[in-house]
């Protein structure tokens, strides 16, 4: 054998008898979105330590890797873990322990529904969750008088679908000592003469549920456990909880110090001064899990409860502007504490006049500032000149609320105004990213109908027909890169997830369609197969009989 064959001969040798690597966990023969820079897709994961660490085909990852753990998708699409923008992760479990009013079609239902659950779970106060007048044929506030008859001495709380409002009954009221002559900035309650009707709208909530007692920390946890199943039954692996209290981010971070919540969570920190005193001392607060560097407030309340702040009156109620819930002395002095901060600022603002205050105001604290990612929750209703001034604040959008509040939208609004509502296109346009969420519970958890809502533009009736302002749909891309990538870069997490790419957390989802190609009507009724945070796998589908 010539010299340089016989060289070239060992070479082979070893190389074939090279070890091969190891690999916690190896995904096999599937169908994967990376979602990176290029919207790339590949055949196969290798994950160690939680971090991805190859990508690339089945064939070269089989041969270099092996793993007590592999899993052979037969060609299932894999995309990264979902990420919801805003949403409230901690209520979604209270309310699970709550009365569900969701769907009801009139005040009768949800008196049953309130009579139904306190049967079964004998409560010494009542909360409940997701009326909504706009749905029933009397489409009037609700009163309290059935209540008061037939719960006298409990207490009941129940929320509008959206949170804007409330209905108490009078043994709730009592505990605060209503009257014709209190006062509330922000907010408003609904009299009739010198009673209250019960139904109390944006702060006015606050005077009844401050007199209520504190929740303990077992129903906390409960809570947040309950969340976290539903969540990651849908491949939710991040959440942005949009308004949590000290307390409330104390008890996820110890829960996911000991392993039990699995589900990361970016943490808007509630607004109020209190707050801003004891983190902006401390200063952001990041692990691997919790990310606390962003704070929530609000700039006017909800359209459904025509407590959005418009810049002329509501078409359905001349005269009728909506409610600023902060003043603009108290959003600039948030703003500019929070301008000289690391801390991110994401306020709530639906009405035209509300967002276009935000802006100006966010403009003016950020005055020099880079990179600062600060972002407008909602953005719903804004003024044809104001489109521009996303270029540098980002809007954070919930397509869903477009689907469920075109049926009356145009009636609070008009025809002229609702051309720049639920405009998430344009919006993505003037700033190259768009966050997309639930804002559950307010709509449902399940990111397939954000993903459907965002491309198609209907609901699941398929109203109305060709779609809502198609101008303003997103693409597939667009959306699942909202949904997962963008999701990840406003929360200034872009290096360490959002995409499958080496050195990022093996956050990703198994789904059972191909949700880039499947017809956008099949969408809906997708199913995530397996989700996995950190290559555990903390859900898989239940297997049919």
């Amino acid at each position: 054998m010539p010299f340089r064959f016989y060289f070239l001969f060992v070479f082979l040798i070893n190389f074939s008898c090279e070890k091969k690597e190891h690999a916690d966990l190896l995904i096999l023969d599937a169908n994967i979105y990376t979602v990176d820079e290029n919207f790339s897709k590949a055949g196969a994961i290798a994950v160690k330590d939680g971090k991805i660490v190859e990508v690339g085909s089945t064939d070269v990852i089989r041969a270099k890797y092996e793993s007590d753990n592999a899993l052979e998708l037969e060609g299932k699409t894999v995309v990264p873990g979902f990420i919801d923008s805003h949403c409230h992760f901690y209520n979604l479990g209270f309310g699970l322990n709550s009365v569900n009013l969701v769907g009801t079609k009139s005040l009768d239902e949800v008196v049953e529904r309130v009579v139904s659950f306190q049967k079964e779970h004998y409560k010494s106060i009542i909360y409940g969750r997701g009326w909504d007048q706009n749905d029933w044929e009397d489409k009037e506030f609700p009163t309290n008088e059935k209540l008061n008859e037939l719960f006298p001495d409990t207490p009941i709380a129940l929320k509008r679908i959206d949170g804007h409002a409330a209905l108490f009954n009078e043994a709730a009221i009592r505990l605060a000592n209503i009257t014709k002559d209190t006062k509330i900035n922000g907010g408003e309650i609904l009299f009739n003469g010198d009673r209250p009707t019960g139904v109390f709208i944006d702060n006015a909530q606050g005077l009844v549920y401050s007199k209520f007692p504190s929740g303990d920390v077992s129903e906390a946890i409960s809570s947040l456990m309950d969340a976290q199943d539903m969540c990651l039954s849908y491949g939710l692996t991040t959440v942005d909880d949009a308004g949590l209290s000290p307390f409330e981010i104390g008890i996820i971070d110890s829960l996911q110090k000991v392993g039990e919540l699995k589900i990361r969570v970016y943490a808007m920190v509630s607004a109020n001064r209190k707050n801003l005193d004891y983190y902006l001392e401390r200063g952001p607060y990041k692990t691997d899990k919790l990310n606390v560097r962003s704070f929530k407030a609000y700039g006017d309340g909800a359209l459904g409860s025509r407590g959005a702040l418009l810049r002329e009156p509501y078409s359905d109620l001349p005269g009728h502007y909506g409610l600023a819930v902060t003043s603009l002395d108290t959003l600039t002095y948030i703003a500019n504490r929070l301008g000289n901060s690391e801390f991110q600022m994401n306020t709530h603002a639906i009405g035209d006049s509300a967002n276009h205050a935000l802006l100006n105001i966010y403009k003016e604290a950020l005055e020099g500032s880079e990179d600062r990612r600060w972002r407008i929750e909602h953005a719903q209703i804004v003024s044809p000149e104001d489109f521009k001034e996303f270029n540098d604040i980002i809007p954070s959008v919930q397509p869903t609320h477009a689907t469920s509040d075109m049926y009356w939208a145009e009636d609070r609004v008009g025809s002229e105004r609702i051309k720049g509502a639920y405009a998430n296109k344009y919006l993505l346009n003037a700033n190259g990213v768009v966050a997309l969420g639930t804002d559950f519970p307010v709509e449902q958890v399940n990111p397939f109908l954000t993903f459907y809502a965002a491309v198609a533009r209907q609901d699941l009736e398929n109203y109305p027909d060709g779609g809502f302002q198609m101008e303003n749909a997103l693409t597939r891309e667009e959306t699942l890169k909202g949904m997962t990538i963008w999701g990840a870069f406003v929360n200034f997490e872009e290096t360490e997830k959002g995409s499958i790419e080496v050195g990022k957390f093996a956050d990703f989802i198994v789904l059972d369609k191909n949700i880039m190609e499947v017809p956008i009507d099949e969408v809906p009724s997708m199913e995530v197969d397996k989700t996995f945070i950190a290559g555990e796998l903390v859900y898989e589908l239940p297997r049919k009989e």
